[in-house]
């Protein structure tokens, strides 16, 4: 199974969701504030991160900025507040998903095994299915799981990569918010617009010359979005 780092300066929280965890067979790391993470990230072999936000030294917000810039895990953010600025805010600055205090362990279980399954799929190669997908410049290679932009190769995180996947494989299709969210998280889209705006505003920021304009990721006000189909 994978190796989980929890980090939360609340070490009941920590304890807490070790037990939750390891009864489902993960190998559980701990920390207790976002420097002590980074320095496991850099030792051990970890395959997601779940982190509260409000923490002494280094604070989740700041931490994720530093870890994304070498590392593209799923990233789940603890938060202790329910205001939306906080969840944009987390997914704003590279995470992949976030859970508010208090939590059901149930729903912390699901969302782990869903980033993983995500990141797993990101890293795997199947070598049968010689799948490429093109539009103009951009290009998905999904055998070796690599995003290109007129020949330059573009880092995404798993929820990126399988966004812009779902519309490259249909491209000139509309889809809406609901149903990529549905599509890419497999649960039901509740208040999913924020969250899906956001990984859309990264993939654009990172496959556009000018995401203000964009000539590959369009929206159709008022429906969704799609992948224009180019030659």
């Amino acid at each position: 199974m994978a190796n989980i780092l929890v980090c939360d300066d609340d070490r009941e929280i920590v304890d807490a969701i070790e037990i939750y965890l390891s009864q489902d067979g993960y190998q559980i790391f701990k920390a207790y504030d976002g420097e002590q993470a980074i320095e496991i990230l850099k030792k051990e072999d970890i395959q997601l991160l779940i982190m509260d936000i409000m923490m002494p030294r280094l604070d989740g917000i700041r931490a994720t900025l530093k870890i994304r810039e070498y590392s593209s895990i799923p990233i789940i953010m603890l938060s202790a507040k329910s205001e939306d600025t906080d969840k944009i805010l987390g997914l704003n600055i590279g995470a992949d998903d976030y859970i508010t205090k208090p939590f059901n362990p149930l729903e912390l279980a699901a969302r782990v095994k869903s980033n993983l399954r995500r990141y797993t799929s990101l890293g795997s190669l199947d070598a049968g299915s010689r799948a490429i997908y093109q539009t103009g410049g951009l290009v998905i290679n999904d055998d070796t799981k690599q995003v290109t932009v007129d020949g330059e190769p573009v880092k995404m995180t798993p929820i990126e990569y399988n966004i812009l996947l779902l519309l490259m494989k249909n491209q000139g299709r509309v889809f809406s918010i609901d149903q990529i969210y549905e599509n890419i998280w497999n649960e039901d889209a509740i208040g999913a617009d924020n969250t899906v705006a956001v990984h859309i505003r990264h993939i654009r920021e990172k496959i556009e010359i000018n995401p203000k304009e964009p000539r590959y990721l369009k929206v159709v006000w008022g429906v969704g979005y799609k992948i224009d189909r180019q030659t």
